[in-house]
């Protein structure tokens, strides 16, 4: 999703991969709803140019989290966007189904991902729905699988307090047709400053993502949790062609 989720790179072997994760809390969510207001920047020049809400229900045994990102009207009569995640995911914060809704101007894309696990092995069916028609991808990962939603939850399940600065964790992505690396390096705690003039203390993260073969799938992201229970994503920034892009933890 082009709104809230820059790109990152992965830069460990599979080995490591399935094994690097460290142990978290277990943390449980009734629901929770988080707002984002997205900052574009062109030189000296900051827009706002959209907004996002991050949002998880629980559902039975298990979580419904949906992320959604839209232009406002300014930004709609230049580049309208209409972008949405959703996720099904069991009390681990495993994926259990996967769909993205892709709506920017006059393109539009589904794609749906169902998970099946066996034992450490994570596979899923991706559903691929074009105008131009539909196709099936299958992928497969000797390890626990996220998608681009349910790993933001694993993340703030991670215990930073025990975690050396500059460590970095591996783990394995199923995006549409492809599986990706996530590299997710700690960078130590950071006062950051939210558009409200705020300063909150952070844990930031920097993420980096690439393809089988290790070629580096576009820019860096980093971004900032809160230090306290909730680990609330306070910002994030994405580098664009020209200037970046922010997005700020509102409410």
């Amino acid at each position: 999703m082009k709104l809230l989720l820059g790109t990152v790179k992965a830069l460990v072997l599979t080995a490591l991969i399935c094994t690097g994760v460290m142990d978290g809390y277990a943390r449980t969510y009734t629901s929770e709803t988080l707002n984002y207001q997205i900052v574009y920047q062109w030189g000296m020049v900051w827009k706002h140019a959209g907004d996002a809400t991050l949002s998880i229900k629980r559902s039975g045994d298990g979580y419904n989290a949906m992320l959604t990102g839209k232009t406002r009207s300014w930004a709609d009569k230049i580049y309208p966007v209409r972008d949405t995640l959703k996720c099904t995911m069991k009390s681990d914060m495993a994926p259990l189904k996967y769909e993205k809704l892709t709506h920017e101007k006059s393109y539009y894309a589904r794609d749906v991902l169902n998970f099946k696990y066996n034992y450490s092995h994570t596979s899923a069916t991706a559903t691929r729905y074009r105008k131009s028609g539909n196709t099936t991808v299958n992928l497969s990962a000797k390890c626990q699988a996220y998608d681009m939603l349910s790993v933001f939850y694993m993340l703030r399940n991670l215990d930073f307090d025990q975690m050396a600065k500059n460590k970095a964790i591996t783990t394995v992505i199923f995006s549409g047709k492809e599986k990706e690396y996530l590299t997710i390096r700690y960078r130590g705690v950071e006062n950051v400053k939210l558009r409200d003039g705020i300063k909150h203390k952070a844990h930031r993260l920097t993420f980096k993502f690439t393809q089988e073969g290790g070629k580096k799938s576009s820019d860096d992201l980093d971004a900032w949790l809160a230090t306290d229970e909730t680990r609330i994503p306070l910002l994030l920034v994405g580098k664009l062609p020209v200037g970046e892009v922010k997005c700020y933890y509102t409410k």
